[in-house]
């Protein structure tokens, strides 16, 4: 914050003579109401501290520390006196008194906005600490901040600061808690794409890695090749041996390294036809595993292409973490997210969507694009009807998931008891209903 705009928020703040209510918001957030139905929030995070107004910001909890149970005891309904500015530095003192039955009771708030000394202290008429935010001993810094000593003024700065005039202080204030949420909204939104991106890096790994359909048949005809010799000459085993050498049909020798040490020669003639059926599997299922990483990778470009124009409500939905029951391990090809209570799950592939339509319930609400090919998308529930903003949110995921570009797409949904699954995840289905979803 500069110390311009400090001077002519101070300016704006002198419009106000009494503190109605005063707490913590969060760690380092206080917000101050004052007369005409004004609230102002002073942020003292260090090295991002800032002042702002906004509609509302959702208290994260109750506080109740000595440093809160002294703020709301001594500035609760208190009267302001004076708005100053502390040594031509960003240093904000409100003076306030409070008239009990016995005396007139006088205490300033000291907002600190400097840097690394960014606080909220309490301070007497005298400048003794009664309480503050962060507690500073002499170890830690020249400055101690300690209950019962008195506060030591900042050194004023060493350079003339410049004058930004502003048009409307309000507007400002407003201005610097939309430019905050737009920061935080970037922010977020660039720690969910580096790690979808991550994911999507390590699922093209291993695509990469996978082995040929040719390369697999090879090995699966090489170690049944192995097989076929070694059992023919078993004799000339040797118990613990790193590698072996056998004889081929043509008298050469071919010589074998040994992943492991066998015991019994059995054991290493099961090995052999073991590597070989394994490697004829993997051939054979090769397609399969290879679509599977696919669709996968096509899924994460989805969520990555729909977190790119998520605001602060779809981000938080699409980065929630679902707590899942060690029992009930979530199958993998499985997205879920909950909206308002409701789980909703979508698969990730061809595989994502059998494993829905299986494990389904009759009430379950059933989502599918209309006439073309899309994921499919479950609402968990027991109840006849899901509310219509549940139901919007989910044919939104279904079209997010399912396409790249922009349109208007139409959403079917119907009971799962309504799907009648044909083959794999093609399915017929009646008694539906539709929504259209802009995207």
């Amino acid at each position: 914050m500069k110390l311009s705009h400090l001077k002519q928020i101070i300016a704006y703040l002198e419009n106000f003579g009494k503190i109605f209510t005063i707490y913590r918001v969060a760690d380092s957030l206080i917000k101050i109401s004052f007369e005409k139905n004004e609230e102002i929030y002073f942020d003292l995070t260090r090295s991002n501290s800032k002042i702002y107004k906004a509609r509302e910001v959702p208290r994260t909890k109750l506080y109740n520390a000595p440093f809160d149970v002294v703020l709301a005891k001594r500035f609760a309904g208190a009267v302001i006196e004076k708005w100053e500015l502390v040594g031509g530095d960003k240093v904000l003192r409100i003076h306030t008194a409070q008239k009990s039955s016995y005396k007139l009771e006088r205490t300033i708030l000291q907002l600190e906005f400097t840097g690394r000394h960014t606080n909220a202290i309490v301070l007497d008429e005298d400048l003794v600490v009664l309480e503050a935010l962060r507690h500073i001993d002499a170890f830690a810094s020249w400055r101690e901040v300690r209950v019962g000593s008195i506060l030591v003024d900042l050194p004023p700065p060493t350079f003339e600061p410049k004058e930004y005039p502003l048009d409307d202080v309000k507007s400002h204030l407003y201005g610097v808690y939309e430019q905050m949420q737009q920061d935080s909204l970037k922010s977020q939104r660039q720690a969910r794409l580096n790690y979808l991106q991550k994911k999507q890096e390590a699922l093209y790994a291993t695509l990469a890695k996978l082995q040929s359909e040719a390369d697999l048949l090879s090995e699966a005809k090489l170690y049944a090749h192995y097989g076929e010799l070694f059992l023919s000459q078993m004799t000339s085993f040797v118990p613990y041996a790193k590698s072996l050498e056998l004889k081929d049909y043509d008298g050469s020798s071919v010589f074998v390294d040994l992943e492991r040490e066998f015991v019994r020669a059995s054991s290493l003639l099961e090995y052999f036809y073991a590597r070989s059926k394994r490697a004829k599997q993997k051939a054979s299922n090769l397609h399969l595993e290879r679509k599977n990483l696919e669709e996968k990778i096509t899924h994460l470009e989805h969520f990555k292409h729909s977190v790119k124009d998520a605001d602060l409500a779809k981000l938080s939905l699409l980065s929630a973490k679902t707590k899942q029951q060690k029992s009930k391990r979530q199958d993998d090809n499985i997205e879920s997210f909950f909206i308002e209570g409701y789980k909703v799950s979508l698969g990730k592939n061809e595989r994502g969507n059998i494993a829905l339509l299986k494990s389904s319930k009759a009430r379950d609400v059933w989502l599918h694009l209309k006439d073309r090919a899309s994921t499919h998308v479950i609402i968990s529930t027991d109840k006849q009807s899901v509310p219509a903003k549940v139901l919007e949110a989910a044919a939104r995921l279904c079209v997010d998931f399912s396409v790249l570009y922009a349109g208007r797409y139409l959403v079917d949904y119907t009971h799962r008891r309504e799907v009648s699954v044909q083959n794999g995840a093609n399915v017929l289905y009646n008694n539906y209903k539709t929504i259209e979803i802009v995207k």
